[in-house]
């Protein structure tokens, strides 16, 4: 154990979970950073989008440090090339605005030759088969006599964006458009999951979001639908103890290219803030971490229009003034709890955070 770290107390069999999120997803290699300090070694490695592809780095044995450098030295030219034939020729029935190269070339440079079966670890690559509407875990038995390569490319292949992968006779794409952080698909047999949420919970505000052409609304509107997704995900979490690590990158684009230092480092900040206020939290059960928050309405905003009685009744309820009212204050909640306060198109719901719990 370091000098100032607090003790970790983790069961024996951890997942890791890594979800997509673009270029916010290099805050991942911070995380992993932060687990190494503390001798914390998961039994498999699991991973969306650009989750998938450090994963799987990982997984095939490249340092921190090498992955630091080479997302360090990544640019827009290196990742981005537009399908001007395919645009042009083919117009609408192109399958992306950019070509698969380059991506394919970045992923071929990093990621572990051969199939899953030929890794020393277990790892799984979260992927959505586009024909039958259904997810898919390459990695799991049965789905081991893949190219990795392949299931990475066809994870990180945001439909629009990328042309999608043939994977074992499978036209799959990215995975976050069934599940970013597919921290329940990773968690049988597991004693507990680390999950790491770079892209998908907390979204900031955007401002002309119409004004910026198809391809950010598109972005803008994908990010929407992971949100929702998580926040059900987690509000009905019934898996092993969670730990639930959200790095403060949800004001960085996508695609920031410049701030890629910066990025690492929150992850690093956030892995080392979860991990060393778990203590022996993660023996008990839920999501973690938890914090005790204060719950308030603002009257004067309140329009009485019901939402959040409805969505969160265990909360909320309507007064006989016809607005909103707190059953509850304060509570104990997880990053996963509260997104109904979020939701509140009035913004008259106030969270407050008194103390911060977990241990």
């Amino acid at each position: 154990m370091l000098n100032g770290m607090r003790d970790i107390a983790l069961p024996a069999k951890v997942s890791l979970v890594l979800g997509g999120g673009g270029l916010k997803g290099f805050a991942h290699i911070g995380v992993l950073k932060a687990l190494e300090e503390r001798g914390i070694s998961p039994s498999v490695f699991a991973g969306t989008s650009i989750g998938s592809l450090i994963a799987a780095a990982y997984v095939g044995g490249m340092p921190i440090a090498e992955m630091t450098a080479r997302a360090k030295a990544l640019t827009k030219n290196d990742l981005f090339k537009i399908n001007h034939v395919g645009m042009v020729t083919r117009r609408m029935l192109s399958p992306s605005l950019y070509l698969a190269r380059p991506l394919r070339k970045i992923i071929a440079e990093i990621v572990p030759k051969g199939t899953f079966r030929d890794l020393n670890s277990r790892l799984l690559v979260n992927t959505v088969d586009l024909e039958s509407a259904s997810q898919v875990l390459f990695g799991l038995p049965g789905l081991e006599d893949v190219s990795v390569a392949e299931a990475v490319y066809a994870s990180c292949a945001l439909p629009g964006f990328f042309p999608p992968a043939n994977v074992a006779g499978r036209t799959c794409a990215d995975g976050g458009i069934a599940d970013n952080v597919p921290a329940l698909a990773a968690s049988y047999g597991m004693d507990a999951v680390i999950a790491v949420d770079v892209g998908s919970s907390t979204i900031a505000s955007a401002r002309h979001i119409g004004e910026n052409g198809f391809a950010a609304i598109y972005l803008r509107s994908v990010q929407i639908m992971m949100k929702s997704l998580q926040a059900q995900q987690l509000a009905s979490w019934s898996g092993p103890p969670l730990l639930l690590v959200r790095p403060a990158v949800w004001h960085y684009n996508w695609f920031s290219f410049g701030q890629v230092e910066r990025i690492i480092q929150l992850g690093y900040e956030g892995a080392v803030d979860a991990l060393d206020g778990v203590g022996r939290s993660l023996l008990l059960g839920g999501v973690w971490p938890r914090r005790v928050v204060k719950v308030s309405v603002d009257r004067a905003k309140c329009t009485g229009c019901t939402y959040c009685a409805t969505v969160a009744p265990h909360m909320m309820r309507m007064d006989r003034d016809g607005k909103a009212s707190v059953l509850h204050s304060p509570v104990e909640w997880s990053r996963a709890d509260g997104d109904f306060v979020h939701q509140c198109p009035a913004e008259a719901i106030n969270a407050e955070i008194v103390l911060v719990g977990g241990n």
